[in-house]
């Protein structure tokens, strides 16, 4: 989703033939050639810069929805939209009404089911993009004694199965933004998919991975800009100071720089918001340990070393 900020795509000094001014992450506003002499073209391309300049200024702040914004890294994310009010206006869906007052109980947080796609329209109606952090999550079996070695074991209610959850409630969402012409979507899933045997599948015998991968692939082909994300191992550490690697097809769980701060991961959704080289990419998300390499500041390169669309 592009930001207030106007660039031009090829940066010149002087100002070369064919610049083209695009706001960041955005399609191309203006594109102009300049035919006289150097002087001339210099006042040319000052005057077109201050007027492209005045135009970014007017140009509103996108609306973003965060659904599943009640969850650890979706409140994540949803705070850092609200942080930067200057590039977005957000939103956030939440499954209940206490979930809504746990991240501040604001106007701009909806709630709603995404299971029923009805009751999420009204969050969706307006938006320029949709971040999806809506997620199955089992729950431990009673009776588990860690002193006589048992292993812990899970489910998922009888209602939130991943089946539903990650791919009805999934698909509900991407059809609705479709609906009311959503210009982005952002999707955050596990990376893991390509195993069938992965762990993951086994818990509640809910087959979480392939459900998630289901609903990813209908993003893929549904003609939205899209960004999918396979995080790692999520953990509740401090954000920007790792330094972030992205992969496909699971080859990054395949070492071992496996995990990933969930402060990162709501970091990338933003960037993936604002840059051009983010839409239509698939990619696995995980990090260096801290201390470990330099912490990632260049979000455009991280996005181009990635040229998979699924």
């Amino acid at each position: 989703m592009a930001s207030s900020m106007l660039v031009p795509s090829v940066f010149c000094s002087p100002p070369s033939p064919g610049c083209i001014f695009r706001r960041r992450g955005g399609s191309p506003l203006v594109s102009f050639r300049f035919t006289s002499s150097g002087s001339e073209r210099k006042k040319g391309f000052n005057r077109l810069a201050l007027s492209v300049s005045a135009a970014a200024a007017d140009s509103p702040p996108s609306t973003v929805l965060v659904t599943g914004a009640g969850g650890r890294t979706g409140e994540i994310v949803y705070k850092k939209l609200k942080e930067r009010s200057g590039q977005f206006t957000a939103r956030g869906l939440v499954r209940t009404p206490e979930s809504k007052v746990k991240i501040g109980n604001a106007d701009d947080v909806y709630v709603g089911d995404i299971r029923d796609i009805g009751s999420i329209i009204p969050a969706i109606q307006g938006i320029d993009a949709l971040v999806i952090l809506t997620s199955a999550v089992p729950k431990m079996k009673p009776g588990f004694d860690p002193s006589k070695g048992e292993r812990p074991e899970f489910y998922f209610e009888e209602s939130a199965l991943p089946e539903q959850v990650d791919w009805i409630g999934q698909k509900n969402q991407i059809d609705a933004a479709k609906s009311a012409g959503v210009k982005q979507i952002v999707l955050v899933g596990s990376m893991g998919g390509t195993d069938l045997n992965n762990p993951l599948n086994n818990i509640g015998n809910g087959n979480i991975l392939v459900w998630k991968r289901k609903a990813e692939q209908y993003l893929a082909d549904s003609g939205i800009p899209y960004t999918i994300i396979r995080a790692g191992g999520l953990q509740d550490t401090a954000g920007g100071v790792r330094e972030l690697l992205v992969g496909r097809d699971d080859e990054l769980l395949k070492t071992q720089t496996r995990t990933i701060a969930r402060s990162d991961v709501a970091e990338v959704c933003i960037q993936a918001l604002l840059l051009e080289e983010a839409k239509y990419k698939a990619l696995d998300l995980s990090s260096k340990p801290e201390g470990d390499g330099i912490p990632t500041t260049d979000f455009k390169d991280l996005f181009s070393k990635i040229t998979a669309r699924f």
